[in-house]
C-alpha cells in the first residue's frame, strides 16, 4: 500500500507543554499531534511517526514549526487541514498543510531557522505577559542590544552560548542576520536570530548576554571575548523559556538567503 507524505506548518503556544519532542506519560506536542493523526488514520496502535523540524523546549512557542509524516491514505490537503484542527487542542493550530514528495524530511531538508525573543520591560511581571515573555527589569539601552546581537553574525564556535546537555558534535554555527527594536507601546525588546541552526538553549543565552551589555553590566564588545574563551559559565544568564518563539524555518526555495539545503550537524 502506497502513502501520502505531509508537511504541516502548524503554531502552538508552549506554556502547558514539556517541550515538543514526545516523551512518555509527558504533554509534548510531538505526542499529541502523533495521537490526532493516528486517530484520523483509524490506527489503534500509534504507528505513523512525526518528524518535526527540531526540539523546542518546555515553555518555548512556535509561530510556524514545520513537521512531516506518511499517511496510508490520499486525503486532500483541505480535509487533513480541517480535520487535524478539529481535534487538536486549543494551544495548538495546523496553519498549513502540503503534499510533498517521499524524499522530503522535516528535520534533514532544513535550510535555515529564525527566532525571535521578546524581553518584557516592567519593573514587575506582567501577569498577562509572564508566559510570553521574559521579564527584564533594569535600564537597557537598546543601540547597544543592537552592537551586540550584531557581533553574533557570522560563523562562529558557539561553545560560550551552549547549555550542558548538549548532544551537538560541533558548536560552530553561522548566524545569517540578527535583528532588535524597542516596542514602546508594548515595553518590550524584540530580539531576533536567523541562522542554519542553533545549539540548546543557544537564543536565550544570546539574548542574555546582549542584554547585560545593553544595561552595562557587561563590556559593551564582550561577546568577542566569549567567542575567544569558550566558556559557558561565563556568559551567565540563560533567559526564561516564555520570551522564546521558533518564527520560521526555512526549507530549499524558500529561504532568500540560502536557497539550498545545508550540510547536517
Amino acid at each position: 500500500m502506497s502513502v501520502i507524505r505531509y508537511k504541516v506548518t502548524f503554531a502552538y503556544d508552549g506554556t502547558n507543554f514539556n517541550g515538543f519532542q514526545r516523551q512518555p506519560k509527558q504533554r509534548t506536542v510531538e505526542g499529541i499531534l502523533t495521537s490526532k493523526i493516528n486517530t484520523m488514520a483509524k490506527n489503534p496502535v500509534q504507528h505513523i511517526e512525526v518528524f518535526g523540524s527540531g526540539r523546542t523546549d518546555s515553555g518555548v512557542h512556535a509561530l510556524a514549526q514545520v513537521a512531516h509524516f506518511d499517511f496510508p491514505f490520499d486525503i486532500p490537503t483541505d480535509a487533513m487541514y480541517r480535520g487535524l484542527n478539529s481535534m487538536l487542542p486549543l494551544d495548538v493550530e495546523i496553519l498549513k498543510v502540503e503534499k510533498v514528495s517521499d524524499t522530503f524530511h522535516a528535520r534533514f531538508d532544513v535550510s535555515g531557522k529564525r527566532y525571535m525573543y521578546r524581553a518584557y520591560l516592567g519593573e514587575f511581571t506582567n501577569p498577562f505577559k509572564r508566559n510570553y515573555t521574559g521579564h527584564w527589569k533594569f535600564p537597557v539601552d537598546i543601540n547597544k542590544v543592537d552592537t551586540a546581537i550584531h557581533e553574533l553574525v557570522g560563523q562562529h564556535d558557539f561553545s560560550s552560548f551552549v547549555a550542558a546537555g548538549s548532544t551537538a558534535k560541533s558548536n560552530i554555527r553561522t548566524i545569517y542576520d540578527a535583528k532588535c527594536f524597542l516596542d514602546k507601546e508594548a515595553n518590550e525588546i524584540n530580539i531576533e536570530f536567523y541562522g542554519n541552526g542553533f545549539l540548546y538553549n543557544m537564543v536565550r543565552i544570546m539574548v542574555g548576554v546582549a542584554m547585560e551589555i545593553g544595561s552595562g553590566n557587561r563590556p559593551e564588545h564582550d561577546v568577542l571575548r566569549l567567542f575567544e574563551v569558550k566558556d559557558r559559565d561565563q556568559a551567565r544568564l540563560t533567559m526564561p523559556a516564555s520570551g522564546l518563539y521558533l518564527k520560521k524555518v526555512y526549507y530549499e526555495g524558500d529561504d532568500p538567503l540560502h536557497p539550498t539545503k545545508l550540510p547536517k550537524f
